[in-house]
């Protein structure tokens, strides 16, 4: 795996600081700690302090978290702060007809009291929504990337999203200083926070109560999913009000850290910047207490490249950005988690990427196909019926490595998205013959992919679109 340098950037250790996050409790102080130097700014300050903060200590038996007090519908002063701008074109809330609420919530954890925000996304006809909410910790970044990097599937589904802050409280004083006055949390709460806020929403006092919630799981990506697994032995304690599980699923994508299984199905999902580098070796299982898959899907990056035009852009970054779909396969892998907690349905197994362990050959411990892209993992037809090759790392440009917006800045978000490198035309005529051919091929495998479980047909003509846009 080939990785770019910069003497005031350190892509390598920046990029670190957020993929081994969940490695080592004491990870700021081991090789993914920021390089000397750098500025550290409020979200990872933040997410530093959450991580290396002592939790509160667990209860010695399961034990029911005290329910946190919820405001009436946050409507002012000024306009609500936008956490999900990475949704598809044509594909965003309006065209679904889903609504955004925001609420505060207010408790105590950790001896402290707290107050936070509390962003539900839904159908605005309550006879639309399925039964499944999925909850994610606000991104430090201060991203919902469960809603963005999911989107078309949760809303195709009817499924409901809650966002909850749990650090870097101080980024919405910087957007609404009078709105969000209250709002306050403290390192070490995390935990605490997750379960109270997580009990609210399967409670008749949370926002959703008259609604048929089944399933509530916790999704997490990058430096969420180290709070995902920190928050994991206190799953098994902080349980609802009628002592029952909080969460009934896990999914932490975008992490390749050794995860142990716990009482509830978790689907893992690393990514290419994590299999690179080899990901996890725990084993996919089936029994309770081992109900776990690891989805290593071929040419996906850490970081949506594609519809994340609001945070960075070409300009951030020297190599082409990739347009692979991301959303489209970490979709595949929460529907499966959905069906596996809901259903009962087991999910498919999946190969794993293949490695070489020998970066001197092609600069990747992948093993690579002849174009140039990962052999093994759960294919799609961007790979199988390539038209590019999708490398991760990127590398940041000059404007971007100076952006004023800090450590977590784009910069960073360049690096932990991938690029491509199309296929000379010539090449493409040799494989495929004509465009129409190409395009029949690409069709063929996606629908072979569907009916394998390994891709959605709610994605396909948003898929086969990229199919047809391509010329030679």
């Amino acid at each position: 795996m080939r990785l770019s340098g910069h003497s005031t950037f350190k892509p390598v250790l920046a990029m670190a600081m957020l993929v081994a996050l969940a490695a080592a409790p004491a990870w700021a102080q081991g090789p993914g700690a920021p390089p000397a130097g750098m500025v550290m700014n409020g979200p990872m300050q933040a997410l530093i302090r959450d991580l290396s903060a002592a939790q509160t200590p667990l209860p010695a038996q399961p034990t029911a978290v005290a329910l946190p007090t919820l405001s009436a519908k946050v409507t002012g002063p000024g306009a609500m702060y936008e956490s999900a701008p990475a949704q598809w074109p044509g594909r965003d809330m309006k065209y679904y007809k889903y609504v955004a609420t925001e609420y505060f919530v207010s408790g105590t954890a950790g001896g402290k009291p707290y107050t936070t925000r509390f962003v539900v996304r839904q159908p605005a006809d309550n006879a639309k929504f399925s039964g499944i909410v999925v909850a994610e910790s606000m991104h430090p970044i201060g991203g919902a990337h469960a809603f963005e990097y999911n989107s078309v599937y949760l809303m195709d589904s009817g499924h409901i999203t809650v966002e909850i802050a749990t650090v870097n409280s101080a980024l919405f004083a910087g957007v609404n200083a009078q709105r969000y006055k209250d709002i306050k949390t403290a390192a070490g709460q995390t935990n605490e926070i997750l379960a109270q806020v997580g009990a609210l929403v399967r409670s008749p006092k949370g926002p959703l109560a008259g609604l048929p919630v089944r399933k509530v799981l916790l999704w997490g990506t990058s430096a969420t999913s180290a709070l995902l697994v920190n928050y994991l032995p206190a799953h098994r304690m902080y349980k609802t009000p009628d002592m029952k599980n909080i969460y009934d699923g896990f999914m932490p994508t975008s992490n390749g850290s050794t995860i142990k299984p716990v009482d509830v199905p978790m689907i893992q999902v690393p990514t290419q910047h994590e299999y690179s580098n080899i990901a996890t070796a725990e084993q996919d299982g089936d029994k309770p207490g081992s109900q776990f898959r690891v989805y290593e899907v071929a040419a996906l990056a850490h970081l949506d490249a594609r519809n994340n035009g609001a945070r960075f852009n070409q300009s951030h970054c020297a190599n082409p950005l990739t347009t692979f779909p991301n959303e489209a396969y970490m979709a595949v892998a929460l529907h499966h988690l959905v069906q596996w907690v809901d259903k009962g349905t087991l999910p498919p197994k999946a190969d794993r990427v293949l490695a070489d362990f020998n970066v001197t050959n092609d600069g990747s411990l992948m093993l690579l196909d002849e174009i140039g892209n990962a052999r093994g993992g759960i294919r799609n037809p961007y790979v199988d019926v390539p038209v590019a090759k999708y490398t991760a790392v990127n590398t940041p440009t000059q404007a971007a490595l100076t952006s004023t917006a800090g450590v977590m800045g784009p910069a960073l978000l360049c690096t932990l998205s991938a690029w491509e490198t199309p296929i000379p035309a010539a090449k493409l005529k040799q494989l495929y013959g004509t465009r129409d051919g190409y395009v029949q091929k690409f069709e063929a495998r996606l629908n072979e992919l569907e009916k394998a479980g390994w891709s959605l047909p709610v994605y396909h003509d948003l898929i086969l679109a990229d199919a047809k846009t391509v010329n030679f």
